[in-house]
């Protein structure tokens, strides 16, 4: 984080360790960009501090987690030191607009490591725009600054004979650890470390696979390295470059997992490392032809996974079932199940090929609405992978339905799900996929869906206005703000309603369907309106409530989306 890559400068300039950098110097381990390191020396932890202190000290821009290069410049007030040294202000800072603004700060403290530095001038600049009578001081405090580069930082340099399989080991050990990396990045260090087997490129093949999903610009810089474009993996995922969608922007976690649940029937992306290592589960022996075989599977389950017919086909099955806006996606792991589902259900020949979409759909939704693989992620897919697997996925589904949606969910556990302020509750942005399934038209509109306004420019408003609920008692955000007074909107028709009570508001819509004098959306008939309130699960006696009625209101409402759920589910 920015705010850690300012507390690394404040620690150095004030002579605090800031741990050890672990290095290996071999000439002839290949670096994940496809060279021999010669005489570099492989960075083997330590890689999020030396990143913060070239993006710091020698401005260089670093990649986001969307692939933009950004430029961290961090500020320093050399003030707090040559007014008061034992002043706790902040010497430091993440630089912003104010910086640039207050003569006091240099905004860049690169600009005092670079090539156009002049000692001297810039120091009696500084002193002149801030009145500073003392330059000596101005002198010590910019000298300090710079003396960073002169701090020692620990360095532990591997022997260069070890093997990369030990040196591989070793940052394993070191990064387990701590939290920063996962399973997945512990996959890749593997993956990239072995050219024998063909990992390394295998990792190429995810890295710029998952690149190329967030970033389509990033085609230009794959074209450029050679040694990929020889590969048969280059043609496979060139395809993505012109792929606007961005329902699912798989990560390398996402791609792991997807093809080690297709390739192994396992989820544990732990086991994938103990299996890349060589270890036969049975015998609990290490062999190397587990670690060959391994990388078949993963290759397999990439090329899967990397498909342009696959992965498009998938897209539009979860768009199929009224998920066509990242908007009410909130999770990747119910994604990557789905993904894996639909993989395996197309090699499965007690699977009918036009069953699979509405099999894959109904699944997605069911693991959606009861937050199958939101705890516990790996555990239950490993449970629901097994299971696929001994008893086919059609008797696997009837069972799992049976258990987990029955009367009592729809009726009982689904309305009380709905009872949240969260619009990011898996139950809410169901039943908006339900809507949009459903073609449903947005509130007081005919002719403009909810899947228009979620797509396009519409905003979640409330069906008892936010200010009519507050000014009438109703002022807490738990009360106000619960999903089941939420509507997609259009901004025209959420000012005319203004912060009018239900009962106003829809005696204007009664009035204009008797005189066809048009004053809120574009309903002049009182049968469209029925249709309308039914359409957004709204209650037709809200046509005469008030304050008084809301938290009934609510009851009814939470009921009513419930079965519109129900509705859409079973209609897949």
């Amino acid at each position: 984080k920015r705010s850690q890559v300012k507390d690394l400068i404040d620690s150095l300039y004030n002579g605090y360790p800031v741990g050890y950098i672990i290095t290996w110097k071999n000439h002839d381990v290949m670096t994940k960009d496809g060279s021999k390191a010669n005489g570099n020396l492989i960075l083997i932890d330590g890689q999020q501090r030396i990143t913060a202190l070239m993006a710091a000290i020698l401005g260089f821009g670093v990649l986001d987690d969307d692939f933009n290069k950004v430029y961290i410049k961090i500020a320093f007030n050399p003030m707090v030191d040559i007014l008061n040294p034992a002043d706790k202000t902040e010497r430091f800072a993440v630089q912003d607009a104010s910086h640039l603004r207050d003569k006091r700060w240099i905004p860049d403290i690169s600009e005092l490591f670079g090539k156009n530095y002049q000692q001297g001038t810039f120091e009696l600049s500084y002193a002149n725009v801030n009145n500073i009578m003392d330059i000596t001081k101005v002198f010590q405090v910019i000298g300090r600054l710079r003396g960073i580069i002169n701090r020692q930082i620990g360095i532990i340099e591997l022997a260069r004979n070890l093997e990369l399989d030990e040196v591989t080991d070793i940052f394993v050990r070191i990064n387990s650890k701590g939290t920063q990396l996962n399973q997945s990045d512990f996959v890749m260090s593997k993956m990239a470390a072995d050219s024998e087997h063909g990992g390394n490129i295998l990792r190429k093949v995810i890295d710029y696979f998952c690149h190329l999903a967030a970033k389509s610009q990033f085609d230009s810089q794959i074209k450029k390295d050679n040694d990929f474009e020889s590969t048969e993996f280059a043609s496979k995922i060139h395809w993505l470059a012109s792929n606007n969608e961005d329902i699912y922007i798989p990560d390398y976690s996402d791609m792991l997992r997807v093809s080690f649940m297709y390739s192994f029937d396992r989820a544990k992306i732990s086991e994938l490392v103990s299996l890349l290592s060589g270890r036969d589960f049975q015998t609990r022996e290490y062999r190397a032809e587990v670690i060959e075989d391994s990388y078949n599977k993963l290759k397999n389950g990439i090329i899967k996974f990397i498909n342009e017919y696959n992965f498009k086909q998938f897209l539009l099955v979860i768009k199929g079932a009224g998920f066509k806006s990242n908007k009410i996606l909130n999770s990747k792991m119910t994604l990557d199940f789905a993904y894996t589902l639909y993989l395996k259900l197309r090699d499965d020949p007690n699977i009918q090929q036009g069953q699979i979409k509405a099999l894959v759909q109904k699944w997605f939704v069911l693991s959606t609405l009861t937050g199958r693989y939101v705890n516990s992620t790996e555990s239950a897919m490993s449970r629901d992978i097994r299971q696929i697997s001994d008893k086919g996925f059609n008797q696997f589904a009837k069972e799992t339905e049976a258990s987990v949606l029955s009367d009592n969910f729809w009726e009982v556990t689904l309305p009380q799900n709905l009872e949240t302020t969260s619009v990011n509750s898996p139950a809410f942005n169901t039943f908006l996929a339900a809507q949009d399934f459903l073609k449903s038209n947005s509130m007081l509109m005919k002719g403009t869906t909810i899947a228009d306004l979620i797509n396009i420019s519409g905003d979640i408003h409330h069906i008892f206005p936010k200010a009519y609920l507050i000014n009438n008692g109703i002022d807490t955000r738990t009360r106000y703000n619960q999903v089941a007074n939420y509507t997609y909107l259009d901004t025209q028709i959420n000012k005319a309603i203004s912060d009018d009570s239900p009962r106003d508001y829809f005696g204007k819509i009664l009035k204009q369907c008797q005189d066809k004098n048009v004053k809120i959306g574009n309903i002049t008939d009182e049968n469209e309106l029925k249709i309308n309130l039914s359409e957004n699960a709204i209650p037709e006696n809200i046509i005469n409530m008030t304050v008084n009625d809301y938290d009934d209101f609510l009851i009814e409402r939470r009921k009513l989306m419930a079965k519109m759920i129900e509705k859409y589910y079973k209609s897949l």
